[in-house]
């Protein structure tokens, strides 16, 4: 079983046409595994649905206890992705005997071109191949949480170090 816990982030945003604008109403991810035909087993968790920008220590500190407190060695999170990397670093003291895997999107699940669900695949296939350690997944490539960052420019995850 894996346990899969969902932040928010650019994956679960949608377009709010009254506002024009794109916000937050329920997470997409039942609907994303379903159209994946996913047929892990996966302890789904909602603890928030911020925008990685406005999350505070204490949305960092409700993560961590819930992967302390989850009763599986196996840990997926989505998460927006301007703040991944600030978060995996404090997870990072779990490495030892828990895989976690941070994902994401540029584009929402609900916009048409969106890399959602191939993130979300990617995901589910590290965190079942990974030693312990935490990783962030994105667009098909996996990195360690301290040899990442995210290149505004360009639009993806790029290695460091």
């Amino acid at each position: 079983m894996i346990k899969l816990l969902i932040t928010g982030g650019t994956i679960d945003k949608h377009y709010n046409e009254i506002k024009g604008e794109l916000d937050f109403s329920a997470t997409h991810l039942p609907t994303m595994l379903a159209q994946a035909r996913c047929h892990i087993e996966l302890d789904t968790q909602l603890l928030m649905l911020k925008d990685s920008l406005a999350m505070q220590q204490s949305d960092r500190e409700q993560i961590k206890q819930a992967c302390i407190n989850s009763e599986y060695q196996q840990i997926m999170i989505t998460h927006g992705t301007d703040t991944m990397v600030e978060t995996a670093q404090q997870l990072a003291s779990l490495a030892s005997n828990k895989t976690i895997v941070l994902f994401g999107a540029m584009i929402p699940y609900s916009i048409k071109n969106s890399d959602a669900l191939f993130n979300l695949g990617t995901a589910i296939t590290a965190v079942q191949l990974l030693p312990a350690g935490v990783y962030i997944s994105m667009n098909g490539k996996l990195f360690d949480w301290n040899k990442v960052r995210k290149d505004k420019q360009a639009g993806e995850f790029k290695a460091v170090g």
